[in-house]
């Protein structure tokens, strides 16, 4: 069964699933031999990863594509994009989602955010109006050609306009036709609780103070619990530890316990399937 079909079947059934954020495809990989339910091509992760700068708008279109199309290509796994706010206006979503389908995603999650992002600015989110944000997803459902392919709006407003502002906002995205809604940055499950009494619409929550309250968030729709920022945190601790141990003059066989085999790598590249495919046809 394809992925989005998967996908979309689960966000019907009670319980949430569990997902959380990759930068690359060998991280994508190791989610799913971890047995995660999909993948989340983190945009903060790939902004660092990629270019080692701040998640504000300044990775690419093409440039976040690439990382979500290898992701998709190395798991068997459902990949879930995040595209920001589209990358530009209503007609730049409709080839985002063009783009995003042909790469092979599961969801994608357009936000309400003001783009371009002004750098800081206080910490404060700065969003677009309601209207600009129904045009732009009204855009996304029309230039989608797979049926099965999940398009999420993505609520940012819980900090700015709390609960009355960010369930009109979901009232309205909902309207649009959108198959979920995804509201970030919630720290009180009472926003939580308004949008799922407000629409009938599954919800992804993407909050690391809310991953913890999973009984409480299911049977208010949540289907989807977002994790992004640890692992690649993980990774950079990993990697500065390793660099700092061998710019001392350590040995790396001193590294074995804290670091994958070569056994473990050639079974995350599947080095067994190109070695077979060189036996069988390489003459």
């Amino acid at each position: 069964m394809h992925n989005a079909t998967k996908l979309r079947a689960a966000l019907k059934k009670p319980g949430a699933l569990k997902v959380v954020g990759a930068h690359d495809a060998l991280s994508a990989r190791l989610i799913e031999r971890a047995g995660f339910d999909g993948v989340w091509a983190s945009g903060f992760a790939i902004s660092a990863s990629l270019k080692c700068i701040p998640d504000a708008s300044f990775i690419t279109s093409s440039e976040q594509l690439e990382v979500e199309r290898n992701i998709a290509e190395a798991v068997s796994i459902p990949v879930i994009a995040d595209c920001d706010t589209g990358y530009g206006n209503a007609l730049n979503v409709m080839r985002t989602v063009s783009e995003l389908e042909h790469a092979g995603v599961s969801i994608l999650g357009i936000e309400d955010t003001l783009q371009p992002a002004r750098f800081g600015h206080g910490g404060a989110t700065e969003l677009v109006t309601i209207g600009e944000m129904t045009g732009k997803l009204r855009a996304a459902l029309a230039a989608r050609q797979d049926p099965e392919l999940v398009i999420a709006a993505r609520i940012a407003s819980a900090r700015v306009e709390g609960v009355e502002g960010t369930v009109a906002r979901a009232k309205a995205y909902a309207q649009t036709g959108v198959d979920a809604l995804v509201v970030v940055e919630v720290d009180d499950i009472g926003i939580i609780r308004g949008v799922s009494a407000a629409t009938k619409l599954p919800l992804i929550v993407g909050s690391g103070a809310m991953t913890s309250m999973r009984h409480e968030l299911e049977p208010l729709r949540a289907r989807i619990l977002l994790q992004g920022h640890q692992p690649v945190a993980a990774a950079v601790k990993a990697l500065r530890g390793v660099y700092e141990h061998l710019h001392r003059g350590g040995a790396p066989d001193e590294l074995k316990p804290v670091i994958a085999s070569p056994a473990e790598l050639d079974v995350l590249t599947r080095a067994d399937e190109y070695a077979r495919a060189q036996r069988d046809y390489l003459r």
